[in-house]
């Protein structure tokens, strides 16, 4: 399946999510009772997305030898591992507005930290931010999703600063294919 066929997949299931707790939201206190069966459908959707997308990212950094993670295609552009790192920053920066609780990486950018170098620490400091993004979605359900929270210079729903998540952790993952294939490595399939 393409890289764009996937992230088309997330989206569509997290538009269909958002439509499912805009429809609840609004229903009458008798209908109420009948979207509770259906009420987590939506939250386990998303947390399926999110682990399905950290399951698919592991396997990327898993592909990529230790010895070229600080492969570059150009010198300009960020190296495998830099990407990752700036994947997992990100997964938590974007996602802290949704979580409402502190990202565990800080405010400092930890694409640049000496410490993340190794693939067995940068594969466990992206496994961390994707725990991070899991354990925020299990602490929701469909009425905080609809909650709007501040996001940089406006206000979105916490829903949107997941999908906002989402789409930027499909954007970099996406963009490390290339990498693979360069360094002679077919990419995971994600099925």
């Amino acid at each position: 399946m393409t890289q764009n066929l996937c992230r088309l997949l997330a989206a569509a299931i997290l538009v269909c999510a958002c439509a499912s707790v805009a429809t609840r939201a609004q229903a009458k206190p008798e209908e109420k009772t009948v979207f509770a069966a259906e009420r987590s459908k939506a939250m386990k959707e998303i947390d399926f997305t999110w682990k399905r997308a950290k399951k698919w990212t592991l396997e990327y950094i898993d592909a990529m030898p230790e010895d070229a993670l600080s492969f570059k295609p150009t010198p300009e552009i960020r190296s495998f591992g830099e990407q990752m790192l700036h994947l997992a920053f990100w997964n938590c920066g974007l996602s802290e507005w949704a979580a409402s609780k502190p990202s565990p990486f800080g405010k400092d950018e930890i694409e640049k930290k000496p410490e993340y170098k190794s693939k067995a620490a940068l594969r466990k400091v992206v496994e961390q931010s994707y725990d991070y993004v899991i354990a925020a979605v299990a602490e929701l359900d469909e009425k905080k999703l609809l909650e709007e929270v501040k996001f940089f210079n406006s206000k979105v729903t916490r829903l949107m600063a997941l999908t906002t998540a989402l789409d930027h952790q499909a954007h970099h993952r996406g963009q490390t294919t290339i990498y693979l294939r360069l360094k002679g490595i077919t990419p995971p399939p994600e099925p």
